[in-house]
């Protein structure tokens, strides 16, 4: 007898979309190429000086994104259908984090120099509160609560979005780096460190309720989440990899290599596919085979220190950014379409 799981029930409707590509490119004539994954459409012109960038922020209904420049000390903002860079808030010493809350037009941006998460107005960038988190790092926005979630330090800070109040600060086992909501079930998954290990946390009581240490590997600083599938991926530095958990049990799926230096990874639910940007010089793509099989499919070419970025599912757009480079290169915004 074969026991279908929501899990697995889920992986055969992706897979069957999947078989139906495959057979649609096997038909092609012999010699025709298979197309690429990412499809480089738009290179938009940054300003910085010697450095890299963190992590970035999309307002889709005006076409904006969100950039923490840290080589600037600098929140920048790009008008994507201008495709130019329009504004650069100055003064955010060591900013690493963003987040667009699209229902309240405010951007908190997380500033680990000035242990402080800000609020600035998202019409004319003007400071609207300035919150109190030591060493501030990642910045989530959760819209159906609007609660503001920011690393710092060894714990998890909730803030008011409306309100622009702390509310608490959730205690974690180690230093944190991403988190990522499951808002169906009031959870959230946070990386942490000594031990490497993703701790769960109870959004309704705000308290870890469970810890899942990693095996294969350390440094997890990168997360992405596969709520329908039920699984959760971290990306390690330490032994460069991505490992997939099962997010109800913390076990081990799959270990799949990747190159160095990564700091953001996305699942694209809709392809099947794992996007990992690497500071070691590449977008690392990994394919899903099997409920728990993943391979290395590609990596694409960028540049050193280019290790953040950000997927749009919606467009099927990856945004990654390439810091100035010692010759001519960068600093720029590039924009993949993800294919098919």
């Amino acid at each position: 007898m074969v026991i279908l799981t929501e899990n697995t029930t889920m992986y055969f409707r992706h897979a069957a979309v999947a078989t139906l590509l495959s057979a649609a490119l096997a038909g092609l004539p012999a010699g025709a190429a298979e197309p690429a994954a990412l499809e480089l459409r738009q290179t938009i012109p940054l300003e910085s000086g010697t450095g890299r960038y963190d992590h970035l922020a999309l307002d889709d209904a005006h076409g904006r994104l969100f950039l923490a420049n840290l080589s600037n000390n600098s929140l920048d903002i790009v008008d994507l259908k201008a495709g130019k860079l329009v504004k650069q808030v100055p003064g955010q010493n060591k900013i690493q984090g963003v987040a667009y809350a699209a229902d309240l037009d405010r951007v908190f941006v997380g500033c680990g120099g000035d242990g402080a998460c800000r609020a600035f107005d998202g019409k004319d960038y003007s400071l609207l509160k300035s919150m109190p988190v030591p060493d501030a790092d990642n910045v989530r926005y959760r819209p159906d609560t609007r609660m503001v979630y920011v690393t710092g330090e060894d714990g998890l800070t909730v803030i008011d979005a409306k309100a622009m109040t702390v509310r608490t600060t959730v205690r974690l086992p180690g230093p944190p780096e991403a988190h990522q909501f499951d808002s169906a079930r009031d959870r959230l998954f946070v990386n942490t460190h000594k031990p490497a290990q993703v701790a769960v946390v109870d959004l309704k009581t705000n308290k870890v309720a469970a810890e899942y240490k990693l095996a294969s590997a350390e440094a997890n600083y990168p997360m992405a989440l596969d709520v329908d599938g039920g699984r959760v991926f971290v990306g390690c530095r330490k032994k460069p990899c991505v490992i997939a958990l099962d997010a109800k049990t913390g076990k081990e799926l799959a270990v799949v290599s990747i190159p160095g230096d990564t700091d953001d990874l996305y699942y694209d639910a809709k392809r099947m596919r794992l996007y990992a940007i690497c500071g070691e010089g590449s977008i690392a793509i990994v394919e899903e085979r099997g409920p728990a099989e993943f391979k290395p499919a590609a990596t694409i070419p960028t540049a050193k220190l280019a290790r953040t970025g950000l997927f749009d599912p919606k467009g099927g757009l990856l945004y990654v950014v390439v810091p100035r480079q010692s010759s001519s290169v960068g600093p720029e915004l590039r924009v993949y379409q993800a294919k098919p």
